[in-house]
């Protein structure tokens, strides 16, 4: 008895050391990563990518892409090896891979490429479609998108997270399924291949050694759902689980002093902004720019930093990082509440208005109280509506929420992909335009000169700004707690990315 007793003994010292509790020790070989948000069975599928960063907090284990961000570059060579473009533009040609497989043994193929283009829906999905005249598959490992006329926005529409058009799905398996099956059981490109999905709860992959950038190092990920922030905290401290994302400030302040536990924060592509959803309404207050400018100018944006992420985000007065091709460098509005309330005279409301429900993206309710408060403080009085992530999109999406709101995307492009799914004509999430503006976006996608076209986005950029159509807040450091068992944690290594990627280079200690 003494062999198993001496060695029970051992096991309890080193837990204790490790501060894990046996109950809640990972398996060997497994990564548990608790996410902020309900996970949803639609994240399983490119085909109905959101204009957000959020479902490719998925997609890059499930799937993969003719060309995505990666740690070499936004443009990374992926399923396709390569991809030429004609000289005049119109035709964009790409040569997939040798020997690159789905995870049920069949063949990524051109006519794969053609089928998820055509299936896709999503964000981006109406102006691609509008472009592209036709898909050509030329050979097995060869297929062509012809467009109708020169369009410098292709790549950045097809081959980063702005849509997930250029993402690949088994064209053979989805026939023989059906769409709903393929939701139920993806089969998908990536370095990891689904085992389960409990809707809202947890997915669970498992590494596919044949992935043709590398075998993935961990055997097993576990994605959990942990909506509440300080449940997420101390899954961390406990190792329920390795990692997990998105704390706020006090919480990631407690989390940098807890032994063992290292709290890391990205600069993501993610801008934060405030919304006046009601300013195409003629009656409402928000149609005047006066009342839209004081409440940008009543915003406290350096506190909002230092409280919400611990001084790691970085201030800015555009709705476009700063990195993306045509970005426009915008200082951020000054913190001026006098001036602020000057406004609302001008404008004609001394005493302020009722601007109904302040709704943000979940789960930054902390972020719309200090929000609202600086509202209050000019006489802007709303009330924070709290709602479910999915539904929140969903709502957003059809054009269902009124008052005002926090939003952010974290996904990559340039600046006409940012501003297209917000403030143009047809555009995903926007609820009116501009006519001044859906003008020079056509002008500058038809535009060959880059200086012009630069010039074009620039004056976009400047409407928005100018003509105070949001507030932006902040670009966001996106707080991790990473637990002592991750030797890779992911973070970082594709620039603007707010998750764990690429999965392939996760590793445990």
């Amino acid at each position: 008895m003494r062999a198993p007793r001496s060695l029970l003994i051992a096991v309890l010292v080193l837990v204790v050391l490790s501060g894990v509790s046996p109950a809640l020790a990972a398996p060997e070989g497994t990564m548990t990563i608790g996410v902020h948000v309900t996970l949803v069975t639609r994240w399983l599928d490119p085909g109905d990518t959101e204009a957000l960063i959020t479902p490719f907090m998925v997609l890059y284990a499930l799937h993969d892409a003719l060309v995505k961000p990666m740690p070499a570059g936004i443009m990374t060579p992926s399923l396709a090896e390569s991809w030429t473009v004609s000289k005049d533009g119109t035709t964009y040609e790409f040569i997939l891979r040798k020997g690159i497989r789905f995870h049920n043994g069949d063949p990524v193929t051109a006519d794969d490429v053609k089928f998820s283009f055509e299936r896709y829906k999503g964000s981006g999905a109406k102006l691609l479609k509008e472009k592209v005249k036709e898909v050509q598959v030329a050979a097995p490992n060869r297929v062509r998108f012809v467009l109708k006329e020169h369009w410098q926005e292709f790549m950045s529409f097809n081959g980063t997270s702005a849509t997930g058009a250029g993402w690949v799905v088994p064209k053979k398996y989805i026939e023989k399924v059906g769409e709903d099956g393929f939701k139920k059981a993806p089969v998908g490109a990536g370095p990891y291949k689904f085992v389960s999905f409990s809707p809202g709860l947890e997915l669970v992959v498992e590494a596919f050694p044949d992935y043709w950038r590398k075998a993935p190092q961990v055997k097993r990920i576990v994605m959990r759902s942990i909506p509440d922030e300080t449940t997420r905290a101390a899954a961390v401290k406990t190792g329920e689980v390795d990692l997990a994302y998105l704390f706020g400030g006090a919480i990631a302040g407690e989390l940098r002093r807890s032994p063992g536990i290292k709290v890391v924060a990205p600069l993501v592509y993610g801008i934060y902004w405030l919304d006046f959803l009601d300013q195409w309404d003629p009656k409402s207050p928000w149609r005047e720019p006066r009342v839209r400018m004081a409440a940008n100018l009543s915003i406290d944006r350096k506190a909002l930093n230092e409280a919400e992420m611990l001084g790691f985000g970085r201030l800015t007065g555009s709705f476009v990082p700063p990195t993306f091709d045509f970005a426009l460098h915008l200082d951020p509005p000054p913190y001026d509440p006098k001036r602020a309330k000057q406004l609302m005279v001008d404008a004609g409301y001394p005493n302020g208005f009722d601007a109904g429900d302040l709704t943000p993206l979940p789960p930054y309710a902390s972020l719309a109280e200090a929000v609202g408060g600086y509202l209050q403080a000019i006489g802007i009085r709303s009330r924070v509506r709290a709602m479910e992530r999915a539904a929140f999109l969903t709502a957003w999406r059809e054009k269902k929420l009124t008052g005002l709101l926090i939003g952010a995307t974290g996904a990559a492009g340039n600046a006409a992909a940012r501003v297209e799914p917000f403030f143009t004509k047809g555009g995903i999430y926007a609820y009116g335009t501009l006519p001044e503006i859906d003008d020079l976006f056509q002008r500058q996608a038809k535009e060959t000169d880059r200086k012009q076209r630069e010039a074009l986005l620039h004056q976009i950029q400047k409407i928005i700004a100018d003509r105070a159509l949001v507030a932006p807040l902040f670009q966001q450091g996106f707080i991790w707690g990473v637990g002592p068992r991750v030797a890779e944690s992911g973070a970082g290594l594709i620039e603007g990315f707010p998750y764990t990627g690429p999965f392939e280079d996760l590793k445990l200690r």
